[in-house]
């Protein structure tokens, strides 16, 4: 049996932060990425048109959407997300993804992973989802993710205000949960699998939001951000209130609050 057509990204090499240690917080270090991909269908030397083949930009893309959608622990689940960017393409049918820390030993640490198209799980970013913020008197059907309004509760006062008051947001979202009688997300993979399965859950910001840098800990800025990395088009109000501006791209709307 012959071997598939191949494209690759070799010795792609980053700065970012990631890591579980607490000596990793607060400062970024180099990581290097090589991505091999085997393509669904072979190269046809007759056609020399750019759109039939799987772009390198593709591979680069997915590195710097991975990055940007939060901050890893661990490398694995670093290579994991993307393997799936790029397995999202139909023209991707295989992948080996290798990821390596370089500024943490003597040598490169890291971790190579290979996944097949027809066995990785879609992510949520093909499927529609809905972001409902506040408590809604009744829940949508569908894709629903859920988040609390600003908590109605004193906060410590000193330390790290951003970090205290995002805790605000979780302690708000089980209270809302519990109220609701749903489930908490906290990550993303939590997300994705709610959203596949269509399953309403209320999402617990602070686990994701407290390493994105530039995100105030507010309700509309958490639901805009949140909707920009699940590819959510629309986020609903459960409040009276004038609705928030929305980034470009992204509609607003009001649902009935409960009482």
């Amino acid at each position: 049996m012959s071997q598939p057509d191949r494209i690759h990204l070799r010795d792609h090499v980053v700065e970012a932060e990631i890591g579980a240690f607490q000596s990793e917080r607060g400062r970024t270090q180099r990581l290097r990425f090589s991505l091999v991909v085997d393509l669904r269908d072979p190269v046809d030397a007759r056609d020399d048109h750019v759109d039939r083949i799987l772009s390198y930009d593709v591979l680069v893309q997915a590195v710097d959407a991975a990055l940007a959608d939060q901050r890893f622990n661990l490398v694995e689940t670093l290579a994991e997300r993307i393997a799936a960017q790029v397995l999202a393409d139909p023209r991707a049918a295989r992948i080996t993804v290798t990821v390596e820390k370089l500024d943490r030993g003597p040598g490169a640490l890291g971790i190579t992973i290979s996944r097949d198209a027809a066995r990785m799980t879609v992510t949520s970013q093909h499927l529609p989802v809905r972001i409902v913020v506040g408590r809604p008197a009744a829940l949508p059907s569908g894709a629903v993710v859920v988040m609390p309004d600003a908590p109605a509760m004193p906060l410590p006062q000193g330390g790290d205000a951003r970090r205290i008051a995002l805790l605000g947001f979780d302690q708000a979202a089980w209270i809302l949960a519990e109220t609701l009688g749903i489930e908490v997300a906290e990550t993303r993979t939590e997300l994705d699998s709610a959203i596949r399965a269509e399953t309403p859950v209320v999402w617990a910001p602070a686990r994701l939001a407290v390493e994105a840098p530039g995100i105030r800990p507010a309700g509309p800025a958490l639901a805009f951000w949140l909707a920009a990395r699940l590819s959510a088009d629309r986020v609903d109000f459960a409040t009276a209130s004038p609705l928030p501006a929305p980034p470009e791209g992204i509609a607003v709307g009001q649902v009935s609050g409960a009482e």
